[in-house]
């Protein structure tokens, strides 16, 4: 198995184990509501995401995503377990489109759960996460202000970004950073610099 198949396998059982209604990182969203997500996404269903981008097909979005919202919910397992169909773009570029979705959504699940224990992530997994890290970085912090780095326990930058200003080290594991790069907490770093610059740098939206 790749390793984007297995964060989708991580990402079923998390779901299950904590139940539709239980939340998520993602603010409003239930387990369900998560799940629903990515079944349209993989869906391919333009209209189901335009009303993101066009007001006036907000409504028609909503209405699909309900849809979706309320199907039986081992259906809404069964059809995020099996992953996208294979004429999908989607299928063609797992590896690299996925594996970042269905990590970030793992830990969405799992980290809003009372009780929480950080699961051991494996040296490969790391590893495979440090491209999509060094692309999407710098992008996701791009409102951060400040000149930001992301730098691991050993002392390598993976990523920088930030809008300028005073520099900011955010110290953690590959995949700390990821989550933190994508606006999620808690995620498990450190951050060095200012005073200013390290509030400005907490507070700031950060994500794609």
């Amino acid at each position: 198995m790749t390793f984007s198949q297995n964060e989708r396998a991580a990402l079923v059982s998390a779901a299950r184990a904590a139940g539709p209604d239980a939340p998520t990182l993602c603010e409003g969203w239930t387990v369900r509501d998560l799940l629903a997500h990515l079944v349209l996404r993989e869906s391919l269903r333009v209209d189901a995401t335009a009303g993101i981008f066009v007001p006036k097909l907000a409504a028609h979005s909503e209405r699909l995503r309900l849809r979706v919202v309320a199907r039986d919910w081992e259906t809404l397992l069964d059809t995020v377990a099996s992953g996208p169909a294979w004429y999908s773009p989607f299928a063609l570029v797992d590896r690299s489109a996925n594996l970042v979705e269905m990590f970030v959504h793992t830990e969405d699940i799992a980290r809003a759960q009372p009780g929480f224990q950080p699961r051991t992530i494996s040296q490969g997994l790391r590893k495979a996460l440090v491209r999509p890290l060094r692309t999407l970085g710098s992008v996701s912090l791009k409102r951060t202000p400040g000149d930001v780095s992301l730098v691991t326990p050993q002392g390598e930058t993976v990523a920088r970004g930030g809008s300028g200003g005073e520099p900011v080290s955010v110290i953690g594991e590959v995949e700390e950073l990821l989550l933190f790069a994508f606006g999620r907490e808690p995620a498990n770093i450190t951050l060095d610099g200012t005073a200013s610059a390290l509030i400005g740098v907490a507070q700031a939206k950060r994500g794609l």
